[in-house]
């Protein structure tokens, strides 16, 4: 089986230290504030990007170790496959977060809405973009766990 090396473009620096510091679940408000700090070398490949008022962040869950199949979201009272939640304990850990881009001063982006913790290394960014009418947005077992189960928020550790 073929493999790539991935290397971070940039990092981010915020005030989260730990996991138990992100809100998760349901109702969890991603509010807090931070910067992505592009390294010097890709800094030229920001330009134009304050055009756009949210970003996709591509990033490492660089402090996860191993993976599990299946999972326990915060948001719900059963289990369910990875790949249809946001766990950190994936075979590959890859995270992605949509942010708002505040502003940019030269190659850091200031940004809210971050979810991930301090030194958090930063595969890459692309502008968000989407053109599915929230309508025809289907939330998978997020709608039904949202009837039955009361949020859980930081005693989790997803």
């Amino acid at each position: 089986m073929k493999t790539w090396t991935l290397k971070p473009i940039g990092f981010i620096r915020c005030a989260y230290e730990d996991t138990s510091q992100i809100p998760k679940g349901l109702g969890a408000e991603h509010k807090a504030e931070g910067i992505l700090e592009v390294l010097p070398e890709f800094a030229e490949g920001l330009q134009d990007i304050e055009g756009f008022s949210h970003l996709f962040i591509l990033w490492l869950f660089d402090r996860s170790e191993g993976y599990e199949l299946t999972a326990w979201p915060p948001a719900d009272d059963r289990s369910h496959g990875v790949f249809a939640t946001r766990s950190p304990l994936r075979p590959n850990p890859i995270a992605l977060t949509v942010v708002e881009l505040i502003r940019r001063e030269g190659s850091k982006l200031h940004i809210r809405g971050i979810d991930m913790l301090n030194g958090t290394p930063v595969l890459d960014i692309k502008p968000y973009l989407s053109g599915i009418p929230p309508d025809q947005l289907k939330r998978g077992w997020l709608a039904e766990a949202e009837k039955r189960t009361p949020p859980r928020h930081k005693d989790t550790k997803l």
